[in-house]
Parts: structure tokens; sequence; C-alpha cells
């Protein structure tokens, strides 16, 4: 049998599918519900890499791809070609490319610390050119970036939504951790990147998951108790029990358990809340300050501030995008959503909140746009060097939100707005004192366009197989070890174990990273050293 294998490599988890390159047909779907690198956004994966070595980080990506490998069932001998997508953080780790002109904004810094920028364009070369793939004997199809910060992830969402072929002012957003946006007015795109977190993924939430089988994705409200709706094995939504949310009462039992709740489940949840009184920002109403989900899932006013902090830096983004090309929100007469949250989410609902422009009339749901665009190219070489030449041809112009004063007075006020509950009205008072464009109020019945039902529509007859863990570890031997093991104790999500030889493991996809590090600060610097840190080979 022929191969070729599919990747998107996403900064929450990566995405694969093999697919039988005489047939074209998708045979066995794959996804893991995390990033094999350290953090829980891309920020964290650039902090990591930058600071603990890109070779680190290489080895990490590249070995989350061969456990994708061995659970797709694909043998060295029969894997032909590996078509991948992503970020321009993502991709260039994995192809052993340095990030340092992607961590560094503005040109001075640049010029200071002598970076140069590097090629981003169609590609395809031997696996035998990307360290730790040498014993793959096939091809690696890499798409182009629009610009080296404008990655093939937001070229994906650009094409498959068809914004470049209408006249309309349209904004096309891909909802996750890192969520990439372009707004589209007259022949120029403008792009953004907004780091959202994890909150839209499932992720910093309690008991948040990725959407995956057995997670609340939805939710609807019956004679005042909450229906929970819960995504099958085939990931479709299915009733699940009536609940009553102050109390935890089951009311009446559905048809399928839950293990967690998704970030689309989050978005539904607070919508609901808000409309029918649990939720006057920043409080939850109830007299344990938790909504109660089905099989004892909690939802609390910590989530709803990570969920808060998602939503507004979404919207931030938007009336950023807005703002640079001189439109007001209410001009947008189209919203592209991509990715897993994109898809399961529903769009009314998440309009209302904030995270589609009030005032769009239109709104169409494409599914997960970086795996269908690897899959293309994989199966496509001609459809590679079209996409070069799209991306040649777009007139783009980039805002680092990062540095960008209208997204900080954006973003300044929707964290006032979720975590102080400063009221909409105030809200709306200061962006126009501001010159922002201006937010109105939600319209009671967009034009929904759901043109998937699943983000990744097709899963192939051998089915979906979910990697609960991606399967990577960085290891160091200490020296002369205490044994107090306060490293393990601190650990958060427990990601180290220390053996009898006082060899440390950490499980990479369980460690948060930059923004914890408790394992560094509760040993001596001396003993428990990252600087140390090696990829663990299996």
């Amino acid at each position: 049998m022929r191969y070729g294998v599919a990747i998107d490599l996403g900064t929450s988890g990566y995405r694969a599918q093999k697919i039988d390159l005489e047939t074209e047909e998708i045979r066995r779907t794959v996804i893991t519900l995390r990033n094999p690198l350290p953090g829980a956004n891309v920020m964290d994966h650039m902090d990591f890499a930058i600071h603990y070595g890109q070779d680190l980080a290489h080895g990490l990506s590249v070995n989350a791809v061969k456990n994708l490998f061995q659970t797709l069932g694909v043998e060295s001998g029969e894997l032909e070609r590996i078509a991948i997508c992503g970020n321009p953080i993502q991709l260039s780790i994995f192809q052993g490319i340095t990030i340092e002109d992607l961590a560094y904004a503005g040109e001075r810094k640049k010029k200071k610390y002598n970076i140069q920028e590097q090629e981003r364009n169609a590609r395809i070369v031997p696996s035998s050119e990307i360290p730790g793939l040498e014993e793959f004997d096939c091809e690696v199809v890499v798409p182009p970036a629009i610009k080296h910060e404008v990655g093939a992830d937001a070229l994906a969402l650009i094409i498959k939504s068809g914004m470049l072929e209408k006249d309309e002012i349209s904004i096309a957003t891909d909802y996750g951790t890192n969520a990439e946006m372009a707004l589209k007015v007259k022949d120029i795109i403008y792009t953004g990147s907004a780091a959202a977190g994890p909150a839209l993924e499932g992720q910093q939430i309690k008991h948040g998951n990725l959407a995956s089988p057995y997670t609340i994705s939805d939710f609807e409200f019956e004679d005042g108790a909450l229906r929970n709706y819960v995504l099958s094995q085939e990931m479709k939504a299915t009733p699940g029990d009536l609940m009553d949310p102050a109390t935890g009462e089951v009311l009446e039992e559905g048809q399928i358990k839950a293990k967690g709740i998704t970030g689309t489940g989050v978005i539904a949840l607070i919508e609901k809340a808000i409309a029918h009184g649990l939720v006057e920002l920043p409080k939850v109403k109830t007299p344990d300050g938790l909504i109660h989900l089905q099989n004892n899932i909690l939802f609390s006013e910590h989530d709803l501030k990570e969920a808060g902090k998602a939503i507004g830096a979404i919207r931030a983004g938007h009336i950023t995008l807005c703002s640079t090309a001189g439109i007001e929100l209410s001009d947008i007469d189209t919203a592209y959503m991509a990715g897993a949250a994109g898809t399961y989410m529903d769009a009314a609902k998440a309009q209302k909140i904030g995270l589609i422009p009030y005032s769009t009339g239109r709104i169409c749901q494409l599914g997960n746009t970086s795996l269908a665009v690897a899959r293309e190219i994989l199966l496509s070489e001609k459809r590679l060097w079209e996409l070069q030449d799209i991306a040649n041809e777009i007139i783009g112009t980039h805002i680092m939100f990062a540095t960008a004063p209208e997204f900080r007075d954006a973003y300044v006020l929707e964290l006032a707005y979720w975590e102080e509950g400063m009221p909409f009205k105030m809200f709306k008072k200061y962006l126009k004192k501001k010159g922002l464009p201006a937010l109105d109020d939600p319209i009671s019945s967009p034009v929904i366009d759901k043109r998937v039902e699943r983000d990744i529509p097709v899963l192939g007859e051998e089915g979906l197989h979910v990697l609960e863990r991606v399967g990577t570890y960085m290891s160091m031997v200490v020296e002369d070890c205490p044994e107090c093991r306060k490293c393990i104790k601190v650990c958060p999500n427990d990601a180290i174990s220390i053996d009898e030889n006082n060899m440390v493991m950490i499980s990479t996809d369980l460690c948060e990273g930059a923004h914890c590090q408790k394992c560094i600060r509760a040993c001596p610097p001396d003993k428990f050293n990252w600087a140390n840190l090696k990829v663990f080979e299996q």
C-alpha cells in the first residue's frame, strides 16, 4: 500500500489523517488532546523554544508526529508523503527552522540582534532533511506563508472561506488558543493573531477538554432546567442529562455520559447562563457560586473569567483589524468560523456574547481548514504551487496585536467588562472615547451556513482515535538529588516522575511551561536545571 499522512500541527493539539494515495480515501483519523511542547499557548511554546533550545522543541514535535504515525498504523516502508499545515511557529519548530524572526516584534530589535527573516515559501523536501525523520524515506510537503508572520494556517483559512472571490467585507477567524483572523476590505487582507489562551479549546477550565467523544458541547434551557448535549463517539451532539444547574439535581437522565466540557460548551453555557440570570458578570448567581452540569462537572467563576479573557482577546482583535482598515464592525457582511471551536459552537450564541461582530448578518462555519489544506497538498503538488501563487498575490497588512495600541486599549476594556462587571453601556462609551469601532447590539436572527457537521468531516473507515496523552518526554539526571520530591509535589498536573537512579522524566504535554515553573522554584537551581533537559527517546 502507498500511504500519505496529512497533519494539522495545532497549538492545542495535533490532528492527522492516514490517506490511501491510490484511491485518495481517508482511512483513519488521530487527534491529540494537547500539544507536545510545554505550555498552554503559542507564546509559551515560543518562550520554551527560545530559552531552552529549538532543537529540544523540534525533537518533541517530531516525536509526537512519530506517535501519530504509530497510532495511524503507518509503517515507514509504506509512507510515501507527509503534508503539514499550521501557524508559522509550529511549522518552523517541526521543520527545524529558527523562530527568532517570529519571536521579536519590530525591525529595530531584529536589526539589533542581527536576526534574519526566514524563508517560508511552499516547498517539498525529503524527510532526511528533517532531523528525526531520517528513517522515513518519504517527501514532506509544506504550504507557504503569506508573509513570514502570516502563516499557512491563515492562508488555509482565507482560501477555504472563499472570501477572496467575493466583493463583500468579510472576516474569518480560526477560534482556538492562537486565534488567527483575517479581514477583507476591497482588495486588502488585514491579518492578526490573538493569543486568546486555551479556554476556547476547553483547557484552563477545571473540567475542560478539547472537543472529543463524551464531552459536553452545547446547552439549552427547557422549562428552567438545563439540557446538556454531549459529543458521541462519532462526534455528534447527543442529548444528555436535564439538570437543575443551581443544585445539581438530575431531573431526567440523557442518552450519554460526559467526562468534561468543551470550549464550545463553555460558550453556550455562558450565553444561556447570562440570558437566564445564572450569571451576572463577573458572578455566578447560584448559592455555591457554581453551575452544576451532568456527571458532577462544575463551572466556576474562575472558569467564567478564563473564558472571558479568551472572548475578550478575540473581540479586541476584531476591533483592532476594523480600526486599522478604517471601517466599523457593523460594515462586516459575512463572518467565517474555522477550527474545532468554530465548528461545534452554536454560532448564534457565539454572536450574542461577542465572538462574532454583532451586526453581521451571515455566518459560515467551515471546519478544520488547516487539515483540509494539508490533505489537498498531500494529494496534489499542483495545488501546492497554486497556493504559493495565491499567497504571492495577496495584498496583506499584518497587525502585531502585541504592539498595537488599539488592541491594548480594547483588551483593557474587555477585562473590565468580563472580570470587573463594567456595564455594557459604559464599555461602548469608552470605546467611543478611545476612537475605536463601536459595538452595537446583537441581531436576532443571523443566517447561519453550517458547511460541515464536524470540524473533520470525514474520519475514514477505521474511525477516529483519540490520544489522551501525546507520549513525549524530557529527561535529565539530577546529581546528588536531595530526594525531597518537592518538584513532584508542587507540579499541578502530575507531569514529573523520578526513578531510583534520579532520572527525572517530564511529560511535556502535561507541563504548563513558562507560566508555571513551580518545579524549578522548589529545588536548588544547581540541581533541577531545565537547561540540562533532553528529549527522551523511547
